[in-house]
């Protein structure tokens, strides 16, 4: 018996387009053609509501500051506020840890949130503990820290306040412009040489944008932002990450458009489609790029030694194969001509001061 195609449509706000099961399921449901024809009915149950509500949910962390040993990683710490992102991009490496929760890394990763409520608490004690040594904490790096939700749970806000109380040093990524509400804690504190932001600018094309990333910052909001910060003079950077062949092909303009606004440093990786995202990413393709889906995932296996994905650390980041080669050489090509990556953000691990496990401030 043929394996039969079950349409699937674009859900309004949304970046995934099912509710895939995880895979530590037991038990996964699908549809068959049971020859009445109904799979080809514009009403068949299969097709995709307006839209789907927000849904958040609370958890009281037992700490919250993640080590890291990878090499091909440029930070030793992290921190997130959120488990799943209303953002919705597609691409996100962080749906499949939606599984851990008995929850789809497809929609439910971007309607069923999780907020740590008391995350400025436990990272202040952790600050606190005598045998703590500072060093730079990413915060966002696995969820946006400013995704919607933040702007009334304010809880990355209350870590900067943390932070900020501790003078310790900290770098955000964020695509959202929500940033700019907390400018009154990063900007004195980057002049301490204590923090900086990374803005996330996939690529300059709107309707691509939409697609990819519906609930994220447009793309012409995000360079607003990032020339905010550096007004500010608040050191900001530009993140092309990722990049996918025949979907993000204006990276050169990105880059440009992120040096007009003040950016001064760049990253770039390719896509990654660790276990769950690889069907999501394959199922968003045949939604918004049927005709030129087969194409972008033979490029994308080019750079993966013909797999989906390859978590080898040393190639994980940016493929291998001449394609990745290709986008490499384009984009050290580009930063060099525009200026980026001359100097370096270093941050002042000096000023650390261990905070009150109480939340007072103190006068020495």
């Amino acid at each position: 018996m043929a394996d039969t195609h079950i349409p699937l449509h674009a859900i309004k706000g949304r970046g995934a387009a099912s509710r895939l099961a995880h895979r530590f399921e037991k038990e996964a449901r699908g549809s068959f053609d049971d020859g009445w024809g109904t799979l080809e009915e514009e009403d068949f149950v299969t097709a995709a509501p307006d839209a789907v509500a927000t849904e958040v949910r609370f958890e009281d962390a037992k700490s919250v500051l993640g080590g890291n040993d990878s090499p091909d990683i440029p930070f030793e710490r992290s921190l997130n506020p959120y488990r799943g992102c209303e953002h919705g991009c597609i691409y996100c490496f962080a749906r499949p840890t939606h599984s851990y929760l008995n929850l789809s890394p497809g929609l439910d990763f971007e309607t069923k949130l999780i907020a740590k409520r008391n995350i400025a608490q436990v990272l202040r004690q952790e600050l606190a503990r005598p045998r703590y040594q500072p060093a730079e904490i990413a915060i966002g790096t696995a969820t946006d820290c400013y995704q919607p939700i933040e702007r009334e749970l304010r809880l990355t806000r209350s870590v900067i306040e943390v932070l900020q109380q501790a003078r310790h040093p900290f770098a955000l990524v964020t695509k959202s412009s929500a940033v700019e509400r907390d400018l009154d804690l990063i900007a004195p504190m980057a002049a301490q040489h204590l923090a900086a932001v990374y803005v996330t600018v996939t690529t300059l094309d709107g309707e691509v944008a939409r697609a990819l990333e519906p609930r994220a910052a447009a793309p012409h909001r995000r360079l607003r932002t990032i020339r905010t910060l550096a007004e500010a003079g608040v050191p900001v950077g530009v993140s092309v990450a990722p990049q996918i062949p025949f979907v993000t092909e204006d990276m050169e303009q990105v880059l440009e458009a992120a040096w007009d606004a003040g950016a001064r440093s760049a990253f770039y990786t390719v896509i990654r489609l660790p276990w769950e995202v690889a069907p999501l990413f394959r199922e968003w393709l045949d939604v918004h790029h049927p005709q030129r889906a087969a194409r972008i995932m033979a490029r994308i296996r080019e750079m993966r030694g013909g797999k989906d994905y390859d978590a080898d650390w040393g190639t994980r980041m940016k493929g291998t194969g001449t394609w990745a080669e290709l986008i490499g050489q384009r984009f050290a090509k580009a930063t060099r001509r525009i200026g980026f990556n001359r100097e370096r953000i270093v941050m002042d691990l000096s000023a650390f001061r261990p905070p009150r496990e109480d939340g007072q401030g103190s006068l020495f």
